[in-house]
């Protein structure tokens, strides 16, 4: 018989998923839930809560069965420029403008890319700007400002 064992990576993760699916359940037991029909405020936190609760359980159940590699090397230059592009957009979006911000955001999460050539990420930064634009001004509508206040344009 095969001694009981946990991969502790995938049990971390799994208990970290199931601990934080649960804190997020309680705390959307103090809104009003509602019905699949009229969802109050607090039924899509309930079921996002339930289905973190379930991805834990399925890694859970993993970590018995098989024994994973360990963790390899951790992605530095990755994280440290595609995490702080959607907080730059957001600090940035009402100053300087819709455009300006979505360039900016493109080219910070562009370099998290060790290949990235600053050429091709001012040529994928205007194309996405561009696309934005398009799709957000024109396809749907939406008022945004272009150009903020720290533009003065």
């Amino acid at each position: 018989m095969k001694p009981f064992t946990i991969d502790t990576t995938n049990g971390i993760c799994a208990a970290l998923f199931i601990f934080l699916g649960g804190f997020f359940a309680l705390q959307s037991l103090g809104l009003e839930i509602g019905t699949a029909f009229r969802m109050g405020p607090g039924y899509f936190p309930l079921v996002l809560a339930i289905v973190l609760i379930l991805l834990g359980a399925v890694i859970l159940v993993e970590a018995v069965r098989f024994e994973s590699e360990p963790i390899g090397h951790v992605a530095w230059r990755g994280m440290l420029f595609i995490l702080p592009a959607p907080i730059f957009f957001g600090l940035t979006v009402r100053g300087l403008g819709f455009l300006p911000s979505i360039f900016l955001t493109a080219l910070i999460a562009s370099f998290a890319s060790g290949r990235m050539r600053p050429l091709t990420a001012l040529v994928l930064s205007a194309g996405l700007t561009l696309f934005a634009f398009l799709v957000f001004s024109y396809a749907l509508g939406l008022p945004f400002r272009r150009f903020g206040p720290w533009l003065a344009m």
